[in-house]
């Protein structure tokens, strides 16, 4: 299997803040797995491009998008208590939103038969119109808006141990996006009650399944098996999108579910073969 990666040095650029739990070190560990995996000739590398701005206004309204770039040109600053910006998170920003998009168009061309974004800032928490939760563009709905908008069925899988409250704002009453979040029950932010289920032409698109702390690996499979599978199916999805947090793992401080690495392999390989082969786009989240 070929792996498309697309990842960039400029992530680094956005800085939370010192101690900040979302910081440019996670990327350089990322990176180190990959090193490690010794995939060779399978792993094929892209630079992103940034995502124009009409490209993100089909999630996030124009005026949103300004606020972010004014707080970063006077030097950056705190959104919230959890959400801040530094001079460089405007270019990351943009590489972030348009990583998506790049491994669409290469996946399309036959480059690979999936592929994993490796960006920063994460986005699953922004909504349209509101950064949160580290996140400040929805990285993964804007890749799902752009397929939608071209005619294609989406679904989009969010395996944060937190819920993806934005993804899910952005295309709740869409039925062109099937979106489905497994994620700790109860954990920050207080969304993805189980009969949050859609509303007007998008009821039945919208999928929660919260989790007890300490859920293990054969509940996300299972799962996986018995509800993800046959909902991607009647959808007739036919582009995948991952929002793939590691948040979930045991050793994570943050969260109390309980996935190993090997689990996450196994949710992966389990998900890559819902929808044909060159057709699935994952994005790091938490």
């Amino acid at each position: 299997m070929r792996i498309l990666w697309g990842s960039d040095p400029r992530f680094a650029d956005h800085d939370a803040g010192p101690g900040h739990p979302e910081r440019p070190a996670r990327l350089v560990a990322v990176d180190k797995g990959v090193e490690l995996a010794g995939l060779g000739d399978a792993l094929v590398r892209f630079t992103p491009e940034p995502a124009t701005r009409d490209a993100i206004a089909a999630v996030h309204p124009g005026d949103y998008l300004q606020r972010i770039e004014d707080l970063t040109a006077a030097g950056g600053g705190h959104i919230d208590a959890d959400t801040a910006v530094s001079a460089g998170s405007w270019d990351a920003l943009l590489l972030a939103a348009g990583a998506g998009l790049g491994a669409v168009d290469r996946l399309d061309a036959g480059a690979a038969d999936v592929a994993f974004v490796a960006v920063r800032p994460p986005g699953h928490h922004a909504t349209p119109t509101r950064p949160m939760g580290f996140c400040l563009v929805n990285n993964v709905a804007v890749t799902a808006a752009s397929l939608a908008a071209r005619g294609a069925r989406v679904a989009v899988v969010d395996v944060d141990a937190h819920h993806g409250n934005g993804t899910q704002d952005a295309f709740y009453a869409d039925p062109r996006v099937l979106f489905v979040s497994f994620h700790e029950w109860p954990l920050y932010p207080g969304t993805g009650a189980l009969d949050d289920v859609g509303r007007g032409d998008g009821l039945g698109t919208t999928i929660n399944v919260p989790l007890p702390a300490g859920a293990t690996g054969d509940v996300y499979r299972t799962a996986i098996d018995e509800i993800v599978g046959p909902l991607v199916a009647a959808h007739g999805a036919d582009w995948l999108l991952v929002s793939a947090g590691f948040d979930a793992h045991v050793r994570d401080p943050l969260t109390g579910l309980a996935l190993t690495s090997a689990d996450y392999a196994a949710i992966m390989a389990s998900l890559v073969s819902l929808v044909p082969a060159g057709r699935t786009v994952a994005f790091l989240e938490g």
